[in-house]
């Protein structure tokens, strides 16, 4: 499968798959992938990032609060949730599908 461009991204839902469990702590959110064995670490921005994807029903509606949050402007935020997002798509982290209808 292709990968999505960003602004296909942004209308997706992000979700994390069954073989994916986190546990945020105070530094770090730690990801661990079952089917690989393999432990990721997130930094506790891209953590707060993760919390967010996973309750908001696009990418996208996860950059207001997140811009609130952390003081940014809506646009860094965007780049960076797109970047997060690719990342953790490569590793198997993350499955995106298209956004339920409202």
């Amino acid at each position: 499968m292709a990968s999505p461009s960003d602004q296909e991204l942004l209308a997706s839902q992000a979700r994390l798959p069954q073989h994916v469990v986190h546990r945020g702590f105070v530094a770090e959110t730690v990801v661990l992938n079952l089917r690989t064995g393999k432990y990721h670490g997130l930094n506790s921005t891209a953590g707060k990032m993760l919390d967010a994807l996973e309750e908001a029903p696009t990418v996208g509606d996860a950059v207001p609060g997140l811009a609130e949050e952390f003081e940014v402007e809506r646009p860094q935020v965007e780049g960076d949730l797109i970047v997060l997002c690719r990342g953790l798509l490569e590793r198997g982290l993350i499955e995106v599908s298209s956004a339920p209808p409202a």
